[in-house]
C-alpha cells in the first residue's frame, strides 16, 4: 500500500527585532575587528582579503577564536591570519566533499536509469505513473523534464559539430527524434539537480526498485534515501561557498545497522557527540566510495588535509583524535 505524502512541518516563527545595522566601509571592518582585539599587522592586506571575500562570509570564521558575547572580544594573540588560515582550510574541505558528491551522485544517476531501464526494456519508464507512489510528485518530476527540453529548443543551438566540439546529447535528441517527446531515461536523470534526484528512489512504488538501486551501490535503501537528503544539503553548502566545517546541517546521515554497509569498525567509533557534526557525513561519503570507488584516493587526502589542522578544527568536525586509527580509515591511509 503507498504511502501518504510527507506533511511538511509548519515553518518556525520569526524574530521580533528590527534590524538597523548600517553599512560599513572597508575600513571601518577592519577598524571594529582591530577593536576587538584581532591583531592585523597590514591593514592593506585585511582590507583586501575583506574585499574579494566579504566581511560577512568571513566574519563566522572569527567565532571560534572569540571570548564570546556581547563584545566579541578576540582571545588574545589572536591574529588575522588565524582567521584567515581556518577559511582557507573550509574551503579546500569544500573542495574535497565535492569531489566525493561527484562521484557518489553520478553512481547514483547511474544506478536509477540502469536499473529501471533494464528491469522494465522500457528507456521511458520514468513516463509511467505506475512506477510512482505519489502521482503529484511525478507530475513534478514529468514537467521538470519537459521545461528543460522546451529551454533547450528555445535557446541558442549548440555549436557546431567538428572533431573536438560536439552538440550536447539532449540537444542530439530533441533535434533529431520527434517521438517519444520527452528524452530516454539516461538523459532525463541529468536534468535533475540532486534535490530532484534524492526524491526520485523514494518515490518509486516497488520496494525491490528501491533495494536494487541502493545495492548497487552499496547500501539498503532506507539507508540511501536518508543519505541523499543530506548530501543536497551539504552540496548546496559547498555550490555556494559556505561554512561546512562546524556548520548545522539539520538533517544527518542515518547509521546503519547491516554489516554488508560499509562502516566505521567498534562500537565507540562514532562518539554520540559527533552524531550531530560533519564526520558522519564524511564517513558516509567514504562508504559508499568503498562500492563505487574502491580505489580512490580520496581518504588519504582527507587524512593530508586533517592531520596537521589543530584540534579545535576536528572537534569541531566531531572528528575523534584517532579517527585514522579506525580499520575504515587506516586501509586506505599510507
Amino acid at each position: 500500500m503507498a504511502r501518504r505524502p510527507h506533511t511538511p512541518r509548519p515553518p518556525r516563527p520569526r524574530g521580533s527585532l528590527d534590524y538597523d545595522k548600517p553599512a560599513l566601509s572597508l575600513d571601518e571592518l577592519v577598524s571594529r575587528l582591530s577593536d576587538r582585539g584581532l591583531q592585523i599587522p597590514d591593514p592593506d592586506r585585511a582590507r583586501r582579503y575583506l574585499r574579494h571575500i566579504g566581511y560577512y562570509r568571513l566574519s563566522p570564521y572569527t567565532i571560534p577564536f572569540q571570548q564570546g558575547r556581547p563584545d566579541h572580544r578576540f582571545r588574545d594573540g589572536t591574529a588575522f591570519d588565524d582567521v584567515l588560515d581556518l577559511y582557507v582550510f573550509d574551503r579546500a574541505l569544500r573542495l574535497l566533499v565535492m569531489d566525493a558528491l561527484e562521484r557518489i551522485e553520478v553512481a547514483v544517476r547511474a544506478a536509477l536509469t540502469d536499473h529501471m531501464s533494464t528491469a522494465y526494456a522500457d528507456p521511458h519508464w520514468y513516463t509511467n505513473p505506475d512506477h510512482f507512489r505519489h502521482p503529484g510528485t511525478h507530475t513534478k518530476l514529468l514537467k521538470i523534464v519537459q521545461i528543460t527540453c522546451d529551454d533547450r529548443l528555445r535557446g541558442a543551438p549548440d555549436a557546431g559539430e567538428d572533431a573536438l566540439v560536439h552538440r550536447s546529447a539532449i540537444e542530439h535528441y530533441l533535434t533529431t527524434y520527434h517521438s517519444p517527446e520527452l528524452p530516454p531515461s539516461w538523459l532525463m536523470v541529468e536534468t535533475l539537480t540532486i534535490g530532484q534526484l534524492a526524491n526520485a528512489p523514494r518515490n518509486l512504488t516497488r520496494r525491490a526498485d528501491r533495494t536494487a538501486i541502493a545495492t548497487s551501490i552499496g547500501l539498503t535503501a532506507p539507508v540511501l534515501e536518508s543519505r541523499l537528503q543530506t548530501y543536497v544539503r551539504v552540496r548546496n553548502i559547498c555550490a555556494h561557498h559556505g561554512r561546512l566545517w562546524n556548520v548545522g546541517l539539520g538533517v544527518y546521515p542515518a547509521i546503519p545497522n547491516s554489516p554488508t554497509i560499509s562502516w566505521l569498525e567498534g562500537p565507540h567509533a562514532l562518539p554520540e557527540r559527533s552524531r550531530k557534526r560533519l564526520y558522519p557525513v564524511l564517513v558516509s561519503m567514504q562508504s559508499v566510495l568503498d562500492a563505487v570507488s574502491p580505489r580512490s584516493s580520496w581518504a588519504q587526502r582527507l587524512h593530508e588535509l586533517f592531520r596537521t589542522r589543530p584540534r579545535m578544527n576536528l572537534a569541531g568536525m566531531g572528528v575523534p583524535a584517532d579517527w585514522a586509527d579506525n580499520d575504515f580509515w587506516s586501509r586506505h591511509i599510507e
